[in-house]
């Protein structure tokens, strides 16, 4: 006989919950990216909105991924962002701990956009309105997958250069050139073939290639100075090594037009100082008689003749070195004593009065009174030529003025940069009533930052931008019988630190000073170009094909957002 048995439950289905909350933090990033300020990563995302989606059974383990889910989207966040990796972060908390409290207060306020607060306020009431009708986890997965899409690669010939988009998550829009103010007749000097060929499409593959290229080329170059030093002119040569001062300053604060720029011999409009930070960047200029290192090569020995100062060393000047600061923030002083070879700096600075108040509390003397000391000194030695590296951080930024109560007050940039250049104006001046022959090389590390864009706020240079990274290179023959002519001649090709120690050499090898009639366009004419890389610890910028491009330590090449 047969029984019938009891049907089967049906098994159960698992809830689908959706995202909740969480779509507000993805729909932020949505806008976030849309804005041009989020290096957003698709996949990453994705995953982490298919985990927080995954049913799950009972009511305990949904909870317990709530709280896991929190640190891991924080993170993410982070990751999304455009700041440094969180080991760079780490590094830098020891020189975040020695700056003033006034200076971390001011920078703090920098770091909020209340239009980006207003914004935020209004897609949180948008989300508990729109919540209550609609399924946004809907709308959120599908736009995370929209973005995820890979474009499909595009290349247009037009003639001598090609415009391509790579294949990969939908690029931000590419930076136009930095535009460069045309100046009063400029003079057009003639270019050496020095750049790399850029016709390959700008993709990951051909960008990484064409960065190691130019590490080899740069390998091999390196300025030849004369031999014999009996025959050369007797002129003193000055190096000022100016912190936080970019054409892109300038504009900013209307000082483009300064009478210092005037008074100069020959300017270089287009000079890219390879990195956003003071150490590394005054390192190249020490080590400018080589080609362009990369970052980590910067911290291991070069070859001797890389060094500027000895090689004039060895054709009999006196070296010396002056700051109006400590230098013992980040071992300013003494990385540029043990990897720049340079000696322990000369004068006296607490002869010297207090000017300014620097960021990590420390004292900054005036330019032209440690200037002048060091003539004071450089008359006394009486040696044939002397060589004379300066470092000056009057316009970094977190400086303070000091108030006759001992008190501090904030300085402006523009009133620091006024009373830098005014400064500098002055002390040329001097330089020419004494009537010494003197090389004068205006050379600054990096800029400011004063205007910030989509992936950095102002003050902010852990990424060397273009805007940062191209500053004005200036260049004074003071006692030089020169021809008479207009206003400075202008270098418009891409130039860095290996055209102004060929500049040197070549004032030396052809006797310049004691030439009647010098020929400032000659002198100037087919200085070693070097193509557009910037870099520090965690990212790299480069211009290919008329764009910059950036690639940060862990991820791969993008047009810079602009």
């Amino acid at each position: 006989m047969q029984t019938e048995g009891k049907p089967e439950a049906p098994a159960r289905r698992l809830p689908w919950r959706g995202l909740g909350a969480w779509n507000l933090y993805f729909l932020a990033k949505l806008g976030l990216l849309w804005a041009g300020v989020l290096n957003f990563h698709p996949l990453p995302n994705i995953a982490f909105a298919a985990g927080l989606l995954l049913p799950l059974p009972g009511k305990w383990l949904p909870r317990l991924r709530q709280v896991v889910a929190i640190p891991i989207g924080a993170g993410l966040f982070y990751y999304d962002t455009w700041l440094p990796p969180i080991g760079r972060l780490a590094e830098a908390m020891h020189d975040i701990a020695g700056l003033s409290a006034d200076y971390l207060m001011e920078f703090a306020a920098r770091t909020v956009d209340w239009n980006m607060a207003a914004a935020a306020l209004a897609l949180w009431v948008a989300y508990l309105f729109l919540s209550q009708w609609l399924r946004l986890s809907v709308f959120t997965v599908l736009a995370l997958a929209y973005i995820a899409l890979p474009d499909v690669p595009v290349y247009v010939d037009t003639g001598n250069v090609a415009q391509a988009a790579a294949t990969g998550p939908r690029p931000l829009p590419a930076a136009p050139a930095p535009s460069v103010r045309a100046s009063p007749e400029p003079v057009p000097v003639a270019a050496s073939a020095d750049l790399l060929d850029q016709s390959a499409p700008p993709t990951d593959e051909n960008l990484n290639a064409y960065l190691q290229a130019f590490y080899r080329q740069q390998e091999k170059r390196q300025t030849d100075f004369p031999g014999d030093a009996q025959n050369m002119d007797a002129f003193d040569i000055l190096v000022l090594n100016i912190c936080s001062l970019s054409w892109s300053d300038l504009d900013a604060v209307q000082l483009r037009d300064h009478p210092l720029f005037g008074k100069m011999d020959i300017i270089f409009k287009n000079f890219n100082s390879a990195t956003s930070y003071s150490g590394p960047a005054s390192l190249r200029l020490l080590r400018a008689s080589c080609g362009q290192t990369s970052h980590a090569s910067l911290y291991q020995e070069p070859s001797a003749h890389c060094y500027l100062f000895e090689n004039l060393k060895a054709l009999g000047y006196t070296v010396d070195l002056a700051l109006n600061h400590t230098g013992d923030y980040q071992g300013f002083l003494e990385a540029v004593r043990g990897q720049g070879q340079m000696p322990p700096p000369a004068g006296d600075q607490d002869a010297l009065p207090r000017a300014l108040v620097a960021f990590d509390g420390s004292p900054i003397r005036r330019d032209i009174d440690v200037l002048t000391q060091w003539r004071q000194i450089r008359e006394k030695t009486g040696a044939s030529r002397a060589a004379m590296f300066y470092n000056t951080v009057t316009l970094h930024d977190g400086n303070r003025y000091i108030k006759p109560d001992g008190g501090t007050l904030r300085a402006d940039y523009r009133s620091r940069a006024q009373m830098l250049l005014d400064e500098l104006a002055s002390f040329v001046g001097q330089l020419e009533r004494e009537g010494r022959p003197t090389l004068l090389m205006l050379v600054p590390e990096h800029g400011a930052a004063l205007h910030g864009d989509r992936i950095q706020i102002s003050g902010l240079r852990e990424i060397p931008s273009p805007d940062i990274t191209h500053v004005p290179v200036a260049i004074k023959l003071i006692g030089a019988k020169t021809r008479p002519h207009k206003g400075p001649v202008y270098i418009s090709q891409s130039s860095s630190y290996l055209a102004l120690s060929e500049l040197v050499a070549r004032l030396l090898r052809e006797r310049a000073f004691s030439t009647e009639g010098l020929d400032l366009e000659t002198l100037a004419a087919g200085l070693p170009q070097t193509a557009e890389v910037s870099e520090n610890q965690a990212a790299i910028v480069m211009r290919y094909r008329d764009r910059p491009y950036i690639r940060l330590a862990d991820s791969g090449w993008q047009p810079y957002p602009q």
